[in-house]
């Protein structure tokens, strides 16, 4: 199949030394793309690889959401007040409400812990 594309002059330049490799980039670019829409949310990569760490009680209560974690929620809660969420935000927002909850308990221990409550 052969498909004609307008675009921007700097991704020609960009792409110009894999001509040969087009289709595979394409390929490789709707992979990431799909799997970035259906995996659960980004969110929880950095929340996990922080407790994979096995963190002390101390560090887990310090631990604070990355600032451009910070922004997506920031964003979609001005999104909500203005225009709503859309049925992806909606979900991508519960997500975000779960992991804060799992968080906040994992919080909640470390500070049992702290305190020698078990």
């Amino acid at each position: 199949m052969k498909i004609t594309l307008d675009i921007p002059e700097e991704l020609v330049t960009q792409l110009q030394p894999f001509e040969n490799q087009i289709s595979e980039i394409l390929a490789l670019g709707l992979m990431k793309l799909n799997a970035r829409s259906e995996s659960e949310f980004e969110g929880a990569t950095e929340v996990l690889e922080f407790f994979s760490k096995l963190p002390s009680p101390e560090e887990v209560i310090a631990f604070r959401a990355s600032e451009k974690l910070q922004n997506r929620i920031h964003e979609l809660l001005d999104i909500n007040r203005t225009n709503g969420l859309t049925a992806d935000e909606q979900k991508e927002w519960q997500q975000y409400e779960y992991l804060e909850h799992l968080v906040r308990i994992a919080k909640a221990k470390a500070h049992a812990k702290l305190k020698g409550i078990s």
